[in-house]
């Protein structure tokens, strides 16, 4: 006796192939749905990964990305011979910098904007002084001697090398209103990380956050494609907000606490989209402000597990840490996927 078949007529046999189709369309209808229903969440390895390697270093930003960060936090300066550095502090500093004879800088070095791209290299940032607070705080930090400080085209294409096409960079520009003379003027150093970004062809892929609100109000202006962050603290080693302060804040570019009395509120009037907070600044009324205003908002920077989860429960939209491989067990155990 002949095999039946399921498919006898030309017609049964046309019909296969729309039902596979309509099941893939189905099962792509159903993974947007999902994906919609499931706010991304953004995992920021702060300065690379602190935690793990010398701060805003190659090695750093490579252990952040093995540790599955969406985004690269880093800090940026500019050198005396128009250089695009990787670097937080406005000058070297002796806790984590050697000359080159290898002796620990005993003070600050002159700022970065007068020193030359030549003179940073002759510097070794590969390690944590030891007997400092700073070396205290980052005991798991592994020591890299002979490293350097490197420029953002270095770290661009690292990243184009390695393949990480959907890897983004939070980038902030290290300003201080209190000390003109130590960097470049908001215009000419907000124009020339934009000049930068742009000659990489990273627009997409790139926010810029300050604390000195000044810079943002000019990548608005000459960048709209590029999502400014509103950095902020409000505690007694650094307020930039000046909540309740007789004087004016230097930082806002204008914006002040006292004519709006919230700074999700001051932050929508200066046009931004995202605000990153300093995390004890945060608790559940500021979020839903936030979020009730458009807002996204980050917590920095935030190394444990206890706190992390803290965060997450108040609704914020991403960690900044120096610890992502702590930060990727929290998130899994809540089954979120930084994305």
């Amino acid at each position: 006796m002949p095999r039946p078949t399921t498919a006898t007529t030309p017609g049964a046999r046309a019909d296969r192939p729309r039902h596979r189709g309509a099941g893939r369309l189905l099962l792509a209808t159903l993974a947007l749905l999902a994906s919609a229903a499931t706010p991304a969440f953004d995992l920021q390895g702060h300065r690379g990964a602190r935690g793990l390697a010398p701060e805003n270093s190659l090695a750093a930003f490579e252990a952040g990305i093995r540790h599955g960060v969406t985004t690269l936090e880093l800090d940026v300066a500019v050198t005396r011979d128009g250089v695009m550095v990787i670097h937080h502090d406005l000058a070297l500093n002796p806790d984590t910098t050697r000359d080159a004879a290898g002796r620990w800088l005993e003070q600050p070095s002159a700022p970065i904007r007068q020193l030359g791209w030549a003179d940073l290299q002759a510097h070794d940032v590969g390690r944590l002084k030891p007997g400092t607070r700073y070396a205290s705080l980052y005991p798991d930090q592994k020591p890299i001697d002979g490293t350097r400080i490197p420029r953002l085209a270095d770290l661009f294409e690292m990243v184009k090398r390695g393949g990480h096409d959907r890897l983004r960079f939070a980038i902030e520009t290290k300003i201080d209103p209190r000390k003109p003379d130590a960097t470049l003027a908001p215009e000419p150093f907000a124009t020339a990380l934009v000049d930068e970004i742009r000659r990489a062809g990273l627009m997409q892929r790139v926010q810029i956050l300050s604390f000195d609100w000044r810079t943002l109000q000019v990548v608005q202006r000459i960048a709209p494609e590029i999502p400014t962050v509103y950095v902020t603290a409000q505690q007694k080693w650094l307020d930039n907000v000046g909540a309740g302060a007789a004087a004016p804040s230097a930082w806002t570019a204008g914006v002040q606490h006292r004519d709006l009395g919230s700074v999700p509120k001051m932050i929508q009037a200066s046009g931004g989209r995202v605000w990153s907070a300093y995390f004890g600044d945060l608790d559940a009324a500021r979020v839903a402000e936030a979020k009730a205003l458009g807002l996204q908002v980050l917590a920095w920077t935030v190394n444990d597990a206890a706190t992390m989860g803290r965060m997450i429960d108040l609704g914020v939209d991403g960690l900044v840490t120096d610890r992502p491989d702590i930060a990727q067990g929290v998130l899994a155990a809540r089954g979120i996927r930084p994305q």
